[in-house]
């Protein structure tokens, strides 16, 4: 597949026939000046998916992994004040970008709906066709790998990529800040992902400081939950008082998510992924979940223990990237 995307594990091609197997849902048409209106709905034919393979551009949205997350206080606006670590995968979901020249934007995904990640695509197309003025528009194709509710930055990722691709075709010539800057107002991950590198952030996640930790082997298991960020953020008993940390050295000692035990409590389901992973090496959330993961020195003895979950728990396995596999794509264009 286009992005070095890793060859599928037993686990993942699970997860991708349950997918699958439950989606219902085709083209959507977002006409350039018309707001976000539906259309009709179909299953993604075998002629979409060659559609796909035939698009101008095909670039990978990677996962993240958030290594530790401690939350030092609540701002007046409400929002948390965070510090995390942020790390790529070489993993993710997969879109393709053809231009069209009537101003639409329109979304072929075998995603069931139109779930709200998937319309963070159509929102970040959106914000680049106002912002710039363009008037031209996009067909976009979604492969969807990434867990929704997951923790893995699967919405963020894809809109990431999304102004990344339309950049590059519309030839608007905007620079990685600004488009940062447009990211941040579609949500606190997408910046981030825009600009590739794994980074110390703080803020609501908007400010980073590139690092450059470790790239172990990761085993990312998925329970089956969709876990709510703000149910998770507005329990009472969240940490809320973890004092600052500072960015270098990469942290490593001190790497707990505050969120983990407000997660356990309400989320079984995840407990128990971090129980049987924890059997094998430390087992860690990322973000609010409900994905859990762990590092191993090699492939071998991740894709080992994933085999060994494999009748428990979905999952797979993937390196771990400092640069983001699609900063590594847009590099070879």
């Amino acid at each position: 597949m286009a992005g070095g995307i890793p060859q599928l594990c037993r686990t993942e091609w699970l997860l991708a026939a349950r997918t699958r197997q439950a989606a219902r849902s085709g083209p959507r048409c977002h006409a350039g000046h018309q707001g976000l209106a539906a259309s009709q709905t179909g299953a993604m034919t075998m002629t979409a998916l060659q559609d796909m393979a035939k698009a101008q551009l095909v670039l990978p949205a990677p996962a993240k992994l958030n290594l530790m997350l401690h939350i030092l206080g609540r701002r007046p606006d409400g929002y948390h004040e965070l510090q995390t670590l942020f790390q790529f995968l070489d993993y993710g979901d997969e879109l393709g970008f053809t231009v069209r020249q009537d101003g639409e934007i329109c979304l072929q995904t075998d995603v069931p709906g139109v779930p709200h990640d998937s319309n963070l695509i159509v929102k970040a197309a959106r914000a680049l066709q106002k912002q710039s003025g363009c008037t031209l528009g996009m067909d976009i194709w979604l492969e969807k790998r990434l867990p929704m509710g997951g923790g893995i930055g699967g919405g963020s990722s894809d809109a990431a990529t999304t102004l990344l691709a339309l950049n590059h075709l519309w030839q608007l010539g905007w620079d990685e800040d600004r488009l940062a800057q447009l990211g941040l107002t579609l949500g606190a991950d997408v910046p981030v992902f825009v600009r590739g590198h794994a980074a110390f952030a703080e803020g609501v996640g908007e400010i980073l400081t590139p690092v450059d930790p470790e790239e172990p082997w990761y085993l990312v298991l998925v329970p089956q939950v969709a876990v709510s960020t703000a149910e998770i953020f507005s329990d009472p008993l969240l940490t809320r008082d973890t004092p600052p940390i500072k960015v270098r050295p990469v942290p490593k000692g001190n790497s707990r998510n505050d969120c983990k035990a407000v997660v356990e409590r309400r989320y079984p389901e995840v407990r128990n992924a971090l129980n049987l992973l924890g059997n094998f090496t430390e087992a860690k959330l990322t973000g609010t979940g409900s994905c859990v993961f762990g590092a191993f020195p090699n492939k071998a003895e991740a894709d080992k223990v994933s085999a060994l979950l494999a009748e428990t728990l979905m999952g797979f396995v993937a390196k771990g990237s400092n640069i983001s596999m699609l900063h590594r794509k847009l590099q070879i264009l």
